[in-house]
C-alpha cells in the first residue's frame, strides 16, 4: 500500500512538473515563443491604431494557446459600431499556431502580416465590430451599400473582420466560430491555404472573403445568413453583402461542401479593376463545387469577367441562380436550380458549356442576352471580344419552368439532347438570334485538373455535414439594424401590415414565455402572454410611437450584442417605432458654375430666392433618384430644400440625414448637421450624417440637400434615443 502512494505521490509530481507555465495577458505584451495563457477574461482596450494590438506576436515555429481565455476590447463602449482597435496582431514569421482563443469588442479581433504557416483553430471571433445599419423595413438606405472593389491600401478594414489576413502563405484556419460581426475571414494576397469547418455565420457583410488571392481551398464551412439589404416582399438589394466574396485576380481556388444560404450573394467572384482597365488577367479557373448556395436575395452564384468551373451545387429561391456576365469558357454542369426568378443569366458570354443541369420551377430557366453598345470608359470592352455567342447546352433537364431559353442577340448555340417536361414557353427569341443548331448532339468531355481531383479527394476526408437548426427560405431573412436575425434571442417582428393598419407580429426566440408588459399606439392586441414562437396581432392607432413592450423568461442565451443573459433571468425585448408627424414643404432649384456650392455657399444661397423649378407637400422626407427628379427636369446641379415643424415631448432625439451629395440640417436656425464638402465622400457609408440634440416642445427643421451628379439622395430621420 504504501508502495502505491508512493507511486501517485511521484505520477503526481511528474503532471505539475510537466504542465506548461500559464500566464496572464496584458496590454502591449509581445510574444515571441510557445506559451499557454491563464484562463479567464480580460479587459484591454486596444489602441486606435490598427497596426497594433493589444497582444503582438512575432516569431518562428511558437505555438500560443489562449486555454480558452477571453480577450474583450473597447470597454468604454456599448454599440459594436464604435468597437476600435485590433486583439491580436501577428506581425511577421513562419510556422505560428493561434489555438482556443476567444477575442470580442474589437475593430478586428486578430490581424496577421507575412506569416508563412499561420494555423488559427478552435477560436471564436464573435461580436466584433459591425456598422449600424439605416435602412429599415419599409426602405432601403444607400449608406449601408459596401464596396469591396479595392483593397490595394488595405480599405476593406475600414469594415473590421475577426480574421484579417494579409500576404500569408500556406495558412490553415480550421474549426473557428465567427457570427455576429461584419466580416468573417478577410484574405489579402494569401496563396495555398486550407480552410475548413469553420462556422462563420450570420455576419452583417462577409463570410469569407478573398483579394487577390489564389490556391486556396475553401471547404466544409458553414456560411450562412451574411446578408443586410433584404427586407422580404420590399426589396431585395444584398448591398454586396456575400457568403463568399472573390475580388480581383483570384485563381485556382476550390470552394466546396460549403453551407451558403441567405447570403446577399452566395457566391460574388469579379475579375476586378486590373481586368476592367487592361483586358487582362481575372479571376479564373475557380471550382465551384458541391455547396448549398440557395435562398440569396440576389444570386447564387455571381461570376463575371472570367473562366471558371461551377459543379454540382443547389441553388434554390434566389433572383438569378447564376449571374455570369462576360462569363467565357465557363462549365456549368450537374447543378440543381429551383424556384429562382431566372436559373442561369449571362450577358456578354463565350463559350460556355451548360451541361446535364436540373431546372425546376424557375420563372426562366436559362437567359442569354448581349447589349448593342458597350460603355465607352470599358477599355475590357476595346480589347475583348464582348459578343454573346458559342453556347454548348446539353442533356440538362428542365421541369415546369415557365420559358425555358429567352434568347437576345446572341448566335451559335447548339442546344441538344435535353429533356422538357410541362413548359409553358419552351423558347422566347427573335431575329437578332443566330446560328441555332438543335439537331447535333455533342459530347462534352470535361477532364478537372489532377490539383482538383487530388483536393476534392482531401476534402472528402475533413468534410462535414452542416445540419442547421434554423429555419429555410428567404422570408426567414430578418435584418435588425446591427444585421441578420440569428434566431437565438427574443425578437418581436413586424412580418405584415394591412391597408386597415392592422400589424401581424412574429414573436420569436429561445425556448420560454413571454408577457406583453406595456403597449402604445396600438389597440385589439390578440394575445398578451405566450410560449415561443407565437403569432400575435394589434391594430395601430396612429400616434406618433408604436410600442409593444414584453418581458422573456427561459433558458440562457446571448443577445444580439453578445451579453449573456442567464436562465430563468427576467429580460426585456421590444418593437418601438417612431413615425412623427410631419408635413414637408418642399423645393427644388437649378444651380450653376456661378452659384456652385461647392465653391461659394453664400453665391448658392441666391438661387434660393429664386422661383423653384419643383414644389411639392409630403409627409417623409424621403427622396431617391437615378436620373431626373421629373419630367424635363434636371438630374443633375440641383439643390432641395425642406423645411416642416415639429412638436416633441422633452428628451433626446437621433437627427440623421443621408444624401448624395451634400447636406445642411437646422434646428431652430441652429446648424446641427454641416457635411458640406463633397471629397469627404469617398464611400457609400459616408453619405449618412448623425447627431444627438435635447428637444422640447415645438421645433422648425430646415434641410438644404445638393446633388452634384449622378445617383441623388436625400433621406432624413428623427427618433428617440433610447437608455
Amino acid at each position: 500500500m504504501r508502495k502505491h502512494l508512493l507511486l501517485v505521490a511521484m505520477l503526481n509530481a511528474i503532471n505539475v512538473f510537466a504542465s506548461p507555465i500559464q500566464i496572464p495577458l496584458t496590454g502591449g505584451m509581445h510574444i515571441s515563443t510557445s506559451v499557454t495563457i491563464k484562463k479567464g477574461t480580460y479587459e484591454l482596450n486596444a489602441p486606435a491604431d490598427l497596426n497594433t494590438g493589444v497582444i503582438i506576436i512575432e516569431g518562428n515555429n511558437i505555438t500560443i494557446d489562449f486555454n480558452g481565455a477571453i480577450l474583450a476590447g473597447s470597454n468604454d463602449k456599448k454599440l459594436p459600431n464604435d468597437f476600435y482597435g485590433v486583439g491580436i496582431f501577428i506581425k511577421s514569421g513562419k510556422n505560428i499556431t493561434i489555438k482556443n482563443a476567444i477575442a470580442k469588442g474589437f475593430k478586428v479581433a486578430i490581424i496577421a502580416q507575412q506569416v508563412e504557416g499561420l494555423t488559427i483553430e478552435n477560436c471564436d471571433f464573435s461580436y466584433n465590430y459591425r456598422q449600424h445599419l439605416n435602412s429599415n423595413r419599409e426602405r432601403e438606405d444607400v449608406s449601408d451599400w459596401m464596396s469591396y472593389h479595392h483593397n490595394e491600401n488595405n480599405e476593406w478594414l475600414r469594415y473590421g473582420a475577426g480574421i484579417y489576413l494579409d500576404h500569408c502563405n500556406k495558412s490553415v484556419i480550421r474549426y473557428n466560430q465567427i457570427t455576429n460581426g461584419q466580416c468573417g475571414l478577410m484574405m489579402t494576397n494569401c496563396n495555398d491555404a486550407w480552410i475548413y469547418n469553420n462556422n462563420f455565420s450570420f455576419n452583417s457583410a462577409i463570410g469569407i472573403g478573398l483579394y487577390r488571392s489564389s490556391r486556396n481551398n475553401i471547404l466544409s464551412n458553414q456560411l450562412d445568413f451574411n446578408v443586410r439589404g433584404y427586407s422580404h416582399g420590399v426589396y431585395w438589394r444584398g448591398q454586396d453583402s456575400a457568403g463568399i466574396l472573390v475580388f480581383e485576380q483570384c485563381n485556382d481556388n476550390q470552394f466546396n461542401y460549403n453551407s451558403v444560404t441567405h447570403g446577399g450573394d452566395g457566391f460574388f467572384l469579379w475579375a476586378g479593376q486590373t481586368t476592367m482597365d487592361s483586358g487582362e488577367g481575372g479571376c479564373n479557373d475557380n471550382i465551384i463545387y458541391a455547396n448549398d448556395l440557395s435562398y440569396a436575395p440576389t444570386n447564387g452564384i455571381e461570376v463575371t469577367f472570367s473562366r471558371n468551373y461551377i459543379e454540382r451545387n443547389i441553388v434554390k429561391e434566389c433572383d438569378h441562380g447564376i449571374w455570369g456576365g462576360y462569363s467565357y469558357n465557363t462549365y456549368i454542369g450537374n447543378n440543381e436550380f429551383e424556384k429562382n426568378r431566372i436559373g442561369i443569366a449571362i450577358e456578354h458570354g463565350q463559350e460556355n458549356t451548360i451541361y446535364e443541369n436540373k431546372f425546376y420551377e424557375n420563372k426562366e430557366a436559362i437567359k442569354l442576352w448581349a447589349r448593342k453598345t458597350q460603355p465607352v470608359d470599358w477599355v475590357y470592352a476595346q480589347k475583348r471580344d464582348t459578343r454573346s455567342r458559342n453556347y454548348q447546352i446539353a442533356y440538362n433537364d428542365f421541369n415546369n419552368n415557365l420559358t425555358e431559353f429567352d434568347l437576345t442577340l446572341t448566335s451559335s448555340l447548339n442546344i441538344n439532347s435535353n429533356t422538357f417536361t410541362n413548359s409553358s414557353s419552351r423558347f422566347k427569341i427573335d431575329s437578332s438570334v443566330t446560328h441555332l443548331d438543335s439537331s447535333t448532339v455533342t459530347d462534352i468531355d470535361v477532364i478537372p485538373s489532377k490539383a482538383f481531383l487530388h483536393n476534392l479527394s482531401q476534402s472528402e476526408k475533413i468534410k462535414k455535414h452542416w445540419f442547421s437548426s434554423f429555419p429555410k427560405g428567404k422570408k426567414e431573412i430578418r435584418i435588425t439594424e446591427w444585421g441578420p436575425y440569428n434566431f437565438q434571442y427574443p425578437i418581436i417582428w413586424l412580418s405584415k401590415m394591412d391597408s386597415n393598419n392592422k400589424m401581424e407580429f412574429e414573436i420569436l426566440g429561445p425556448a420560454g414565455k413571454w408577457k406583453i408588459k406595456n403597449s402604445k399606439g396600438v389597440k385589439d392586441v390578440s394575445s398578451t402572454s405566450g410560449k415561443f414562437p407565437s403569432i400575435i396581432s394589434a391594430i395601430k392607432t396612429g400616434e406618433e410611437q408604436t410600442l409593444i413592450e414584453l418581458e422573456y423568461i427561459g433558458q440562457t442565451f446571448t443577445t444580439q450584442l453578445g451579453e449573456t443573459i442567464k436562465a430563468n433571468q427576467p429580460y426585456t425585448f421590444s418593437f418601438n417605432e417612431f413615425n412623427p408627424k410631419l408635413t414637408w414643404n418642399v423645393n427644388w432649384y437649378k444651380w450653376d458654375e456661378q452659384h456652385n456650392p461647392n465653391k461659394d455657399y453664400a453665391a448658392f444661397q441666391q438661387v434660393l430666392n429664386e422661383t423653384p423649378v419643383l414644389t411639392k407637400t409630403t409627409n417623409k422626407l424621403e427622396y431617391t433618384w437615378w436620373g431626373e427628379i421629373g419630367k424635363a427636369l434636371p438630374a443633375d446641379s440641383f439643390a432641395t430644400v425642406a423645411t416642416s415643424s415639429i412638436v416633441l415631448p422633452k428628451g433626446k432625439y437621433e437627427v440623421g440625414a443621408t444624401a448624395d451629395d451634400l447636406v445642411k440640417v437646422y434646428i431652430d436656425g441652429i446648424l446641427v448637421i454641416d457635411f458640406w464638402d463633397a471629397s469627404k465622400y469617398v464611400y457609400d457609408e459616408d453619405a449618412h450624417h448623425s447627431t444627438i440634440v435635447e428637444l422640447e416642445g415645438k421645433h422648425d427643421i430646415r434641410v438644404e440637400h445638393v446633388e452634384n451628379s449622378g445617383f441623388a439622395t436625400i433621406l432624413f430621420t428623427i427618433k428617440p434615443v433610447l437608455h
